[in-house]
């Protein structure tokens, strides 16, 4: 089973995407997990790709596209595998099917997790970070002991850029932006499936299992 999550930041894919995981056994694999692999193996195209993140750049979509085809070649992704941050554009979504039609597969399933900016922009700027250790809390659903103060290290903690309203309203702009022909792409092919991603997280877990195996 090749499964493909979207949606917008704060939506939940990565959790959700980690529970697909575990149940179906095949591999979450995310755009910074990609990255990193990639970086930490050595080769001449991790070389590339660190050249271009420690300056502060974007990996363009040929060089995306190449680290993709690397990691879904590997022995764990035979089976099935769950992307999480890929393709974020129609023409890496269109790259991906050529990359796998080459590889004689296809995506099964587009399982996109439709939260609106509202509470998007709740959730996230309910998030602090500890700039001690780094540790995220969410002052809604996983608040610290001690208001504002981490845990383990006792130091009040901080929102990052990214987290404050005015950033989150952006991002979750640019992301409509990106993704909804995306969206509509795999909704032409018949491959996307919604799910309502403030829910319970069992019941989200419920509707995303019977998605996968057909039963919805």
């Amino acid at each position: 089973m090749n499964i493909i999550f979207v949606g917008p930041p704060g939506a939940g894919k990565g959790t959700q995407a980690q529970i697909v995981s575990k149940t179906f056994k095949i591999p979450h694999i995310s755009t910074g997990d990609m990255l990193r692999a990639e970086m930490d193996s050595g080769s001449k195209l991790g070389n590339q790709v660190k050249d271009i993140v420690t300056s502060g750049k974007l990996v363009d979509d040929n060089l995306m596209n190449q680290i993709v085809r690397e990691r879904l070649s590997k022995p764990d992704a035979i089976s099935g595998f769950i992307l999480d941050g890929f393709p974020r554009t129609l023409n890496q979504a269109k790259s991906l099917d050529e990359i796998l039609k080459s590889m004689r597969k296809k995506i099964d399933r587009v399982i996109y997790v439709d939260v609106p900016e509202k509470i998007i922009i709740e959730r996230l700027s309910a998030r602090r970070t500890c700039p001690k250790c780094g540790r995220n809390y969410n002052m809604i659903t996983d608040p610290p002991k001690a208001d504002e103060m981490c845990d383990d290290c006792h130091v009040h903690l901080i929102t990052r850029e990214d987290d404050k309203p005015e950033t989150v309203k952006k991002r979750y702009e640019v992301y409509l932006e990106l993704t909804a022909p995306v969206i509509e792409y795999y909704k032409q092919k018949g491959t996307l499936f919604a799910i309502d991603g403030t829910m319970k997280m069992k019941d989200i877990e419920k509707h995303l299992i019977e998605m996968i195996e057909g039963r919805k």
